[in-house]
């Protein structure tokens, strides 16, 4: 029996491509392992158990890009991090990593204890956590093509997708719009009206929020409905005829299926899933971090699958002006589903496997 770590926690971006690889390595390794390695304030704290898998946990530590006293803590915090991922993954088999907030510890953990690493990278523009990672192995893999550094020699294997988009695109329907129908009635929509699809990433953004309140009552009288995950730790306000507001959207699958229009940050997890099963869609980049959603968004942008605006232009005067030629967008370019990243968790646990058999 071996034991394979999964490293990745914080965000939906970094956990549930880990529980899609995770799955797919105990279909084929039935007598295995699998332990994941996150925080305690995550959604892995949900996701992993409920997926089955054990979730262990260590301190976060966050790797500042500029100065601030939170750095002069950092060595300590990280160290303390270390340590206690030394003492989940010493003796397993392979570590495998998703970037994110544990990430950079488990590396730095799996390598003083000998154990091989390989690191998946979502984002077009990798994280500092990976690009640490990139130090201590070889073996990697990209959701997309990176142009420059050690992810530009990494094996493509596209995005891990949940099983319930997966099995969507393998039992393959032939008249998507009839589905798309089946999924808008499933959720208690008028499937002869259009459906706005709100997704504000895992834990929400009150900037998109608010344009989304300050519209609704006009999008409503235009006879457009809309879906809105407003986040787990934001205030719900009051569901009515047409509009559903949600803390988390836990069938992503039908929720993209019914959608005409998805108005979304652009996390990779987000944009795969999106590129699967959505239509046509208006991308708000978040603007921290490492700056990887932009990249994200602009990749569905150049195929004329998306359409993306900041931020600051994102207001309800502009949504309103819009929607009409995003609805249309839409409509114009019919059920377009790929199969892109159907395969990508076969890849990645393929890789894995080449891994172990050379040590």
């Amino acid at each position: 029996m071996k034991t394979i770590i999964f490293a990745g926690g914080g965000t939906a971006g970094h956990v549930e491509p880990a529980l899609a690889v995770a799955g797919q390595w105990m279909k084929e390794n039935p007598a295995d392992k699998c332990i994941f390695i996150g925080t305690s304030e995550g959604l892995e704290t949900s996701l992993v158990p409920a997926a089955g898998f054990t979730l262990r946990t260590i301190k976060k530590v966050v790797l500042a890009r500029r100065f601030s006293l939170g750095v002069l803590l950092l060595p300590l915090n990280l160290l303390q991090a270390v340590m206690q991922a030394r003492s989940i993954i010493k003796g397993s088999s392979l570590l495998i990593g998703f970037g994110g907030y544990v990430s950079a510890a488990s590396y730095l953990a799996a390598k003083s204890c000998g154990v091989p690493i390989v690191i998946h990278e979502a984002n077009a523009r990798p994280g500092i956590a990976n690009r640490l990672g990139t130090r201590f192995t070889s073996v990697l893999a990209v959701s997309t093509p990176v142009n420059r550094g050690p992810f530009s020699r990494a094996l493509i294997t596209g995005m891990p997708l949940k099983s319930s988009i997966t099995e969507i695109i393998t039992t393959s329907h032939s008249d998507w719009n009839l589905v798309r129908s089946q999924a808008k009635r499933t959720l208690g929509f008028d499937d002869a009206m259009p459906l706005v699809l709100v997704v504000g990433g895992s834990q929400g953004s009150q900037a998109m929020n608010t344009v989304i309140a300050q519209s609704l009552s006009i999008l409503l009288e235009k006879k457009i409905q809309v879906m809105h995950s407003l986040g787990r730790k934001n205030a719900l306000p009051s569901a009515q005829s047409g509009y559903q507001p949600h803390s988390y959207i836990a069938e992503m699958a039908t929720a993209y299926l019914a959608a005409d229009v998805v108005i979304s940050r652009s996390g990779a997890v987000t944009c795969s899933e999106f590129e699967a099963l959505g239509k046509f869609a208006l991308f708000i980049p978040l603007a921290i971090g490492n700056g990887e959603q932009l990249p994200n968004a602009e990749h569905l942008a150049s195929l004329g699958r998306a359409r993306v605006i900041s931020q600051k232009d994102f207001t309800s005067s502009w949504l309103l002006a819009n929607i009409d030629s995003l609805l249309s967008a839409s409509q114009a370019r019919g059920a377009q589903v790929s199969t892109v990243n159907s395969t990508a968790h076969e890849k990645i646990t393929a890789l894995m496997q080449n891994v172990l058999s050379s040590h």
